[in-house]
């Protein structure tokens, strides 16, 4: 898959903006990041479009722009020229699709049934548009998509919102999901850029879905990790299980029969996608111990984080 589109679906949501004035892209930009998503798609349903999209990889080059609403091949053209990373159309457009193609440009048609899909494999494309969501039918057609075309991914967009996200970003051939409801048009024209970073983090942390698994405490050695699971168990009747390496007392704290990272133990934090969540890690500076990932059937279920808090190592789990 094209490094763009990895990148894209590393970052799970794809702000889908209608700018009115070139001048406020830039402050988009900076509020998108502040939310903690470095991602737009400019539409071309304003004349605003290509000095936006100018805008944005000029002054903010960290952030990836791709244009959207693209319809005709000239319109590539200028989007390209104009810095934008990704093209993103509606529906079906083979000329638009076959430039995209013939010149490295990562493109997501739109489709919204089978034989869409069809086209977009004979043409080698591994990521669609699925337009409009909602209004097609939503999980239930995408759903219905997934069984036959099963090396092909999605990039829902069209009535997604905060309610629906997550249950479109659970299914496994979701990429990513496009959406404009952090993004409305009249908080950009009336320059409220403060209430669309709370709602890109409120986003973010749906998608990611951090909570607290168990507390890691460290033992020397299985006697002591018993008494300890026990002592825990009894007091609070909890329930002693025994792993290869620790005891769990119920489900809340896990007994390590001997040392491992951190001082005192571990802090284990579930997540809803633990690829999307070590990728927003690292745009925070915080990375992964490579050598403590586990895996389930060739998928990545657990890895430490390269952090210590207050004598406790950061377990990092898919939940």
């Amino acid at each position: 898959m094209d490094n763009i589109l990895k990148q894209i679906g590393e970052l799970g949501i794809v702000p889908v903006v209608k700018i009115d004035r070139a001048q406020d892209a830039v402050p988009l930009g900076k509020a998108l990041l502040s939310g903690d998503l470095p991602v737009v798609e400019i539409t071309f349903r304003t004349s605003a479009a290509i000095d936006a999209i100018k805008a944005l990889t000029e002054e903010l080059p960290e952030v990836l722009v791709g244009a959207g609403t693209v319809l005709t091949i000239e319109q590539a053209k200028k989007a390209v020229t104009a810095g934008a990373k990704f093209i993103v159309s509606p529906g079906f457009n083979n000329k638009v699709v076959d430039y995209c193609l013939e010149n490295n440009i990562p493109v997501t048609p739109g489709v919204n049934n089978p034989t869409q899909v069809e086209m977009a494999l004979e043409k080698g494309l591994e990521v669609v548009k699925f337009f409009p969501a909602e209004a097609s039918g939503g999980m239930n057609l995408l759903k219905a998509l997934s069984g036959p075309f099963t090396e092909i991914k999605f990039i829902p967009t069209g009535g997604i919102d905060q309610n629906n996200l997550l249950s479109y970003l659970s299914h496994p051939q979701v990429l990513a999901c496009g959406g404009s409801w952090m993004v409305k048009s009249d908080l950009i024209s009336s320059g409220n850029f403060g209430r669309i970073t709370e709602l890109t983090r409120e986003a973010i942390s749906t998608m990611l879905g951090f909570q607290l698994a168990h507390l890691g405490i460290n033992e020397d050695s299985r006697e002591k990790a018993l008494n300890l699971a026990d002592l825990l168990s009894r007091t609070f009747y909890f329930s002693t299980k025994e792993g290869s390496s620790s005891f769990f007392s119920g489900s809340g704290f896990e007994v390590m029969k001997k040392r491992y990272l951190g001082e005192h133990g571990h802090i284990a934090i579930a997540t809803n996608n633990i690829i999307r969540a070590i990728a927003y890690l690292k745009r925070k500076g915080i990375s992964i111990l490579a050598e403590t990932a586990k895996e389930s059937d060739g998928k990545l279920k657990a890895v430490y984080l390269d952090m210590n808090v207050s004598g406790f190592a950061i377990h990092l789990m898919q939940k």
